[in-house]
């Protein structure tokens, strides 16, 4: 916060959480009271606990996205190798087999 203006003029984005800062500095007896509002005003110029909890649910998702590929290939695997399904369709009278009369 160099000037305090903003890119378009105005107040900057952070502006608001400088001066809760500087308030809390100027009652303050000492500086570790300050901790939260500092907190406050340097993720509101830098935006790390923002960047790293964006970094952590695009991680988790594409592991999310890795594990369902790979049961999804799991499950073509073992449709391909196995043998043919039943259906009912092939009714089986005395060890022949026959079309499924309509009874």
């Amino acid at each position: 916060m160099a000037s305090g203006f903003g890119f378009k003029g105005g107040r900057s984005r952070c502006f608001t959480h400088w001066q809760d800062f500087q308030k809390c500095y100027a009652k303050a007896d000492t500086p570790s009271e300050c901790v939260s509002e500092k907190d406050d005003y340097m993720e509101c110029l830098h935006h790390t606990k923002e960047i790293a909890r964006a970094k952590d649910i695009k991680e988790h998702w594409i592991q999310r996205q890795a594990r369902e590929a790979h049961d999804a290939k799991e499950k073509g695997e073992l449709r391909a190798t196995s043998s043919i399904m039943n259906l009912g369709l092939i009714a089986e009278k005395n060890g022949t087999e026959g079309v499924k009369s309509s009874d």
